[in-house]
């Protein structure tokens, strides 16, 4: 060829010499196939260098032996391509992968699915060698484009070459296909790691096509080579033979660098795309079909057959697999053996000289919710790949698929998008309920909004709440919703009023009823009690009559009426018809009657619950929703993620606003005077400060809740996301004791015997709640140092404890002193005591371990059971010549002394407001008692896997720790700062020393006006302790507590645990508030 080889005789003496000499050569025509102007003598050279070979009668093994190179016919089936082409001609080269039995099975593969499959798409090949199957793809499918890729160079550049070839006939004319194109058109080949170019690139894929090594290198340091084109022939031939570890699960299968494939075509694949692999069945079929599966995938059996292992492929990494795991590879005796042996047995075979085979298949699979799982695995690739080792959503059943993949996808959302969790009323999330209401409107057509709906935890929990608030003297309740109320209630015979009402505990009695509606109103009628709770029997509720008939003989009496309609509500596109609902799509809801449902019908979790309250009557509706924030705190915001992604589902697909609102008839009918709130709720509801709700038209800044609002760490997120990705988790793995026991003994010094008993709520108020109704049973008295936590304090008045207030000093730091808390239990019956540390809620000050101890000795001396609350501790940050606590020490002699320890893991370890409590109740301190008061919200499996798993974390000084510092010392910032512009507005700050808050008195502002003008209204008022805090959220929207909440006279909270923009929001707010006032 004219200024380049004279002859062929020289092309082939300078290929003689060496492989790379060859490859050098080759690419040297290539260069002259790429340039148009000597593209067509390129190509005749080519076709006269395969004659003279041919010619020659020199075999395709003695070209690649004496040239370094072999030209070879492949031939396809005899219709195949346009114009019946029968062959490809194809070039190899030592160092690249030889087309063989692996990949003519794969290409057969292809060839069972039919024409359309690869018609005008976008197709990349994975692997592709020297190039022949994307060639043959193109050829025969006319896809719009074909990327060829491989991580040998060399095998790019050969397959450019093979391209040529087939591009263009012997005579350098192109071969037009039928839409008038050349294969050039269709195909192009790149270097690539697996899809990496595509990615890189931007390139939307439609179809992936992969034939991957799949056995690791039984010299791993061989794979960490750079790899380049003057790499040795060896080595660049192990790349197409062996594969890496990968970091996944499958390496121990040798099916890692598939695995990483198949999550990278995830990636990049269009939603309806299809991914084709070929994989050798040496693992066995099980393993080959979960490998897609888990990831999301269907997978469908394209072909399968049998193919002698290649020669030059060592097997001895999968025989020391083998050695290691339990799990036995799948080889064969020849083609024709049926009984598989092991890795071992084939190795020690075939270096007898024997022939092993293996079976091989194609596989095609296509994801089953693409956007969903998309969505999940760009999560998982954000810094949290280690967990996709715990990832499985493959589902027999599809309706389980349906519902938790959209789950998963919402919740990686949340965790990507989010640096942290938001605040969420104690009503319920406003997402939560207005999805609630939306079903309600669009599947019953009851014209609901959120402001008709309050979240519980439960529905017995809903259930005790609504009989707490009320306390009725009697209540009937349903016999099947009575299995979670206190025995007391169920025990009690009390069912008359008493003359001298001097019932100390205002007790209540349940009797237990029938469901069937006409039993239960003969009970009515007869007990006549004040509240009624109930279901409607399975035969009863389609129709609304029962209910109605319920409605009316419980407003003739006046009994206050809650319905449970749990067991007939669905979370379906086609719910059951509900004979309660149906009712309310005509008729509001009475004042005397609300309606509970318990949410339990999910496809995955049985256990994990949510409930909601439906009232239409405001006061009712308030107080009930009230009763959440006093007695739970809050409802678990991962359950109502869980459900309102279900709900979310049914929504999505609906037109808004496509039916007009229903117009409902109210029932003009007056009902007889019902019980009302009980007393201590009543001066709870009226006078206590509980949190404020926001409007539509509002954006409150929270500086009053007892939560954290920085970023959540990422090792939390991952264990949060693992434990919904996880599919049937042992109960080992969720029981946090073992962890929890080791906590506390790290974190207090406090040894967690095996007599002793840990209980787990999800939040530290509910168990709190539980140890006050121990008290109540008792006949104790609730004494608490003034300057405790307030919310703490109105659960206790809700409950009608009997409260003794311990005064503090302000010289002191508001702590309790020994001296104090002895003139105080001198005259006491029966005391329990409070104690809030090491870090004290609300002033942030510290209790050494001295303090502590000299406390606990009064305690011993007057007999007082102690409660030690440690849910606020855990971030010190101005805590020089602090050693922490030896509570072992501390109570040391004292052997007949009752203490119980109560927590949270939201604080000593940084799980970026993921709430967990804890109760550590000593051997003999009121465990039968306590366990009589059931109802208690235990944390779902997933919330416990995510806790032990952050306790291992900590145990282990493993990520956590340098988060746990970073976060102390942004607390001791944000206190500096805080510090300094209260000051600067004149307020009198108390030094904080840990927790995530600080107290301060409005010492300029007491005594002088405010007046505010908005929205063309007035609000004018003379500052004192009873409205600074209404005035300060009035002005500027910033919500603080204000001293009714701290005890403390005078005295505000103020939180510091808030995302950072919030942060420096409130700053100003506080500046703002001062330029205000006058």
């Amino acid at each position: 060829m004219s200024g380049l080889y004279e002859s062929i005789d020289e092309f082939l003496n300078k290929c003689s010499e060496s492989g790379d000499s060859a490859y050098s050569a080759l690419r040297s025509l290539l260069e002259r196939l790429e340039n148009p102007e000597t593209r067509i003598a390129a190509r005749v050279f080519f076709a006269r260098l395969q004659k003279k070979l041919h010619d020659d009668g020199a075999s395709s093994q003695h070209c690649l032996q004496t040239y370094h190179f072999q030209i070879q016919d492949i031939y396809l089936q005899p219709d195949e391509g346009y114009q019946n082409r029968k062959k490809l001609t194809m070039m190899v080269i030592p160092s690249i992968f030889m087309p063989e039995d692996w990949s003519f099975t794969f290409f057969e593969g292809l060839n069972r699915h039919p024409d359309s499959i690869f018609k005008d798409r976008t197709v990349a090949e994975l692997g592709c060698g020297n190039g022949w199957i994307s060639i043959a793809i193109a050829d025969k499918w006319l896809p719009s484009k074909v990327y060829g890729l491989d991580i040998n160079p060399r095998a790019v550049k050969i397959s450019w070459i093979n391209l040529y070839l087939n591009a263009f006939d012997e005579n350098g004319q192109p071969v037009l296909d039928q839409e008038n194109k050349t294969l050039l058109d269709r195909v192009e080949f790149y270097e690539s790691d697996l899809l990496s170019y595509c990615r890189d690139n931007h390139i939307e894929l439609e179809r992936i096509v992969g034939c991957i090594p799949q056995i690791l290198n039984p010299n791993p340091d061989a794979m960490s080579k750079i790899i380049t084109e003057n790499a040795s022939e060896e080595f660049l031939h192990s790349l197409s033979n062996y594969c890496a570890l990968q970091g996944f699960v499958e390496d121990q299968f040798g099916l890692g660098l598939i695995a990483r494939a198949v999550e990278e075509g995830i990636d990049i694949i269009k939603p309806m795309g299809i991914m084709i692999f070929n994989m050798g069945g040496r693992p066995g079929q099980g393993v080959c079909q979960r490998l897609f599966e888990r990831r999301g995938l269907r997978v469908n059996k394209l072909w399968q057959t049998k193919i002698l292992q290649a020669s030059d492929t060592d097997i001895s990494a999968l025989v020391e697999i083998e050695k290691n795991n339990p799990h036995r590879f799948e080889f064969f005796m020849g083609l024709v053996g049926d009984q598989p042996i092991c890795a071992r047995t084939a190795w020690a075979f075939g270096k007898a000289g024997g022939r092993i085979s293996h079976a091989l298949s194609v596989y095609s699979c296509q994801l089953r919710h693409p956007n969903q799982v998309k969505k999940i695995f760009e999560f998982l690739k954000n810094g949290f790949h280690d967990i996709s080792n715990s990832l499985d959503l493959s589902f027999e059943d599809d309706s389980v698929a349906d519902e938790k993949i959209p789950f998963l996808a919402y919740l990686a959302g949340v965790l990507n998008d989010s640096s942290g969790f938001p605040y969420e009323p104690p009503i319920g999330s406003k997402r939560f309920r207005d999805l609630i209401a939306g079903f309600m409107r669009t599947y019953h057509h009851v014209p609901l909004s959120a402001d008709n709906v309050a979240i519980f935890p439960s529905r017995a929990t809903a259930i005790e709440n609504a009989l707490r608030l009320f306390t009725p003297r009697l209540a009937i309740v349903d016999e099947h919703l009575t299995r979670h109320l206190p025995r007391q209630w169920l025990t009690s015979l009390e069912i008359e009023d008493k003359k001298d009402n001097k019932s100390a505990t205002e007790g209540i009695t349940v009797i237990e009823a029938p469901r069937q509606s006409d039993l239960m109103i003969e009970l009515i009628k007869k007990l006549r009690p004040q509240v009624v709770v109930t279901g409607i029997a399975p035969f009863e509720a389609i129709t609304s009559s029962a209910f109605e008939h319920l409605l009316r003989v419980t407003r003739e009496i006046g009994s206050r009426l809650f319905i449970d309609i749990s067991d007939q509500f669905e979370l379906s596109s086609l719910p059951t018809s509900i004979g309660v609902l149906k009712y309310l799509a005509r008729t509001p809801l009475p004042s005397h009657a609300a309606i509970i449902c318990g949410l339990l019908r999910n496809q995955v979790y049985t256990d994990l619950e949510v409930a909601f309250v439906i009232s239409e009557e405001q006061t009712t509706f308030d107080a009930l929703s009230r009763s959440v924030e006093l007695l739970q705190g809050n409802t678990a915001l991962i359950s109502q993620y869980y459900y309102g992604c279900l709900f979310h589902e049914l929504l999505s697909f609906q037109l808004p606003d496509r039916r007009p609102p229903a117009e409902r008839d109210a029932e003009d009918v007056k009902s007889r005077d019902m019980i009302g709130f009980s007393s201590s709720a009543i001066s709870v509801l009226s006078q206590s400060e509980l949190s404020v709700r926001e409007t539509e038209k509002t954006s409150i800044l929270h500086m009053d809740v007892d939560q954290i609002f920085l970023p959540t760490p990422t090792p939390v997120k991952a264990a949060i996301f693992e434990s919904f990705a996880r599919q049937n988790v042992t109960e080992s793995e969720c029981d946090v004791t073992p962890n929890l026991t080791q906590f506390v003994k790290y974190a207090y010094n406090f040894t967690v015997e095996h007599t002793a008993e840990v209980i787990y709520a999800d939040f530290p108020l509910a168990l709190f709640n539980k140890l006050v109704l121990c008290c109540i049973e008792e006949g104790g008295s609730l004494c608490i140092p003034a300057g405790s936590n307030g919310c703490y304090l109105s659960a206790a008045k809700f409950l009608n404890a009997n409260i003794v207030s311990i005064p503090t000093q302000a010289e002191l730091g508001f702590k309790l002193t020994e001296k104090q808390l002895s003139l105080v239990l001198e005259s006491v019956n029966k005391p329990w005591v409070y104690i809030s540390g090491p870090t004290i809620n609300p002033t942030g000050l510290l209790y050494s371990n001295a303090e502590m101890k000299s406390l606990l000795t009064v305690c011993a001396k007057y007999g007082a059971r102690v409660i030690i609350d440690t849910s606020f501790s855990g971030v010190e940050f101005n805590s020089k010549g602090w050693d922490g606590w030896n509570l072992d020490a501390c109570l040391t002699g004292k052997p007949s002394f009752n203490v119980c320890l109560l927590g949270g893991l939201f604080f000593k370890i940084p799980t970026g407001g993921l709430a967990y409590g804890f109760l550590v109740l000593k051997q003999g301190f009121l465990a039968d008692s306590f366990h009589s008061f059931l109802g208690l919200n235990k944390p779902h499996s997933t919330i416990r896997y995510t806790a032990k798993k952050l306790l291992e974390l900590g145990e282990q000084k493993l990520d956590l720790t340098g988060v746990a510092q970073e976060q102390g010392i942004m607390l001791a910032t944000r206190f500096n700062r805080l510090k300094e512009t209260l000051e600067k507005c004149g307020w009198e700050v108390i030094e904080a020393c840990g927790g995530v808050s600080m107290i301060a008195k409005p010492s300029t502002y007491l005594g002088k006006s405010i007046k505010l003008e908005k929205d063309g209204n007035t609000w004018e008022a003379k500052l004192s302790d009873t409205n600074i805090r209404e005035a300060m959220l009035r002005a500027t929207g910033l919500c603080i507590n204000g001293p009714s909440w701290t005890g403390i006279p005078g005295y505000c909270r103020f939180t510091l645990a808030l995302e950072d923009g919030d942060f420096d929001r409130a700053l100003d707010c506080i500046l703002k508030f001062k330029q205000l006032v006058k």
